[in-house]
């Protein structure tokens, strides 16, 4: 006889949330008529903390101090209880639309868990090398020159620039197959250690260069042959849950391109701007990366948080992660739960925070030097996974969350990787890679 999970009062309030949501009568609802029967399902802990399952289908903490409603995973299994709560004390942006229910869940593991199946490595493989045989005359490499050597086509960029923009965080393993296809293409060594290459995520406007570039010099079928290429190459990608919901997102913006057989605009950033309009309502969270940096910054945020549920306290092991931002302007706080940023004001009370800026670091990654002072660095919550994909999940996010730091605010993610994450890795790099299909 199958077990049945104990009861708890989130999922259950999130199965009645969405029941709601799918309705099609909530369509018909005013946003203020949305916001009364949200505010009646509102869930209290123990400790005063006020819980909102609302707008992109995640929960939102109340913030006593300023009223603010942050993004953030409850405590599942505390014991709870409802409270009346004034709807008109609800923004409109914690109110579901309904297109928002619909978000692909995705994974957030980096590629040091489960390989990339073979079967999509080796069709992306195959188009690989097809892309290779074009001539770099006919196709210039107008974006990903600091990745590829100058006599590469930008074939062979737009397939690389597909894959890195629809991961999720994209850190791979140093022998994961999908990344030495491109081994005789390169310009010089990949970023990262000896353990995980630590890649940068490309903004959607280097793939539109790709294409731009070749309208403009009078080559619109070149231009044809680049947007089918990305198109191809996210097709790939849907086998894979890490890159699925921007694949996805990338299909719909390229692919009406296509049917056409022409473009609108012959300017970057206009063809941007036509490109991301394309994409529908209820693909909007894997847009945020494009859109609206700083609330992509707080999903991923939630994603660590959620990643770490593992831990007793997930809040203050992220706030381990967090700390390894640079922060010289001290904005970051203003950002968090106030759950998250007491967790994170301690650690900067004790001069523990900023420890991945300007660090270099030793040969075996086990102390740091910071104004020529050898120091060790250990965690302050030490972040022990159970498994490899729950390792892989808590890397993925940790990244993910760096590089959304950095398109926020301009803050560098070291080529190593961030302390915590070079921390983490440590613990894992002696087992094997699995191959299981499934993923966190």
């Amino acid at each position: 006889m199958t077990a049945v999970p104990p009861w708890d009062a989130f999922t259950a309030t999130e199965a009645e949330v969405r029941a709601m949501v799918s309705d099609p009568r909530w369509q018909g609802l005013s946003v203020p008529d949305r916001a009364h029967v949200l505010a009646a399902r509102i869930l209290v802990t123990p400790d005063g903390d006020r819980w909102l399952y609302g707008a992109h289908a995640r929960w939102h903490l109340h913030d006593p101090a300023d009223g603010r409603w942050h993004l953030a995973p409850p405590p599942r299994g505390t014991r709870t209880r409802r409270v009346s709560h004034p709807a008109a004390a609800l923004p409109d942006a914690v109110v579901p639309h309904g297109y928002d229910f619909h978000a692909e869940p995705g994974s957030t593991q980096a590629f040091v868990g489960p390989d990339v199946p073979a079967g999509l490595t080796e069709q992306l493989r195959v188009l690989v090398r097809a892309c290779g045989r074009k001539s770099e005359l006919d196709y210039p490499l107008t974006a990903f020159d600091e990745i590829f050597a100058s006599d590469v086509p930008s074939t062979v960029a737009a397939v690389w620039g597909t894959i890195m923009w629809c991961a999720y965080a994209p850190a791979f393993d140093g022998n994961e197959r999908l990344i030495t296809v491109f081994g005789e293409y390169l310009r010089r060594s990949l970023p990262g250690d000896e353990w995980v290459r630590w890649l940068p995520a490309p903004p959607l406007l280097d793939l539109v260069t790709l294409v731009a570039e070749r309208l403009r010099a009078g080559q619109p079928r070149a231009a044809l042959r680049l947007a089918a290429i990305i198109a191809d190459t996210a097709q790939i990608l849907l086998l894979d849950t890490r890159f699925r919901p921007r694949a996805l997102a990338m299909l719909t913006m390229v692919e009406p391109v296509l049917r056409r057989a022409g473009f609108e605009h012959e300017d970057d950033a206009a063809m941007r701007r036509a490109w991301l309009t394309r994409c529908p309502s209820r693909l909007c969270r894997a847009l945020l990366v494009e859109n609206d940096p700083e609330e992509d910054f707080s999903h991923v945020l939630y994603d660590l948080v959620n990643a770490l549920s593992f831990m007793p306290d997930p809040r203050a092991a992220a706030a381990t992660f967090l700390a390894d931002l640079s922060d010289s302007r001290m904005v970051l706080p203003g950002r968090l739960d106030h759950r998250l940023r007491q967790a994170y004001g301690e650690l900067h009370d004790a001069g523990l925070t900023g420890t991945s800026a300007g660090e270099s670091t030793e040969p075996e990654g086990f102390a740091v030097r910071s104004g020529g002072v050898s120091v060790a660095s250990p965690p302050v919550v030490e972040v022990a996974p159970p498994d490899r994909g729950s390792a892989a999940a808590v890397l993925g996010a940790a990244y993910a969350m760096g590089l959304a730091w950095g398109r926020l605010t301009g803050a560098k993610v070291p080529d190593r990787g961030l302390a915590g994450q070079s921390a983490l890795v440590r613990r894992i790099v002696h087992e094997r890679d699995d191959h299981h299909t499934g993923h966190t």
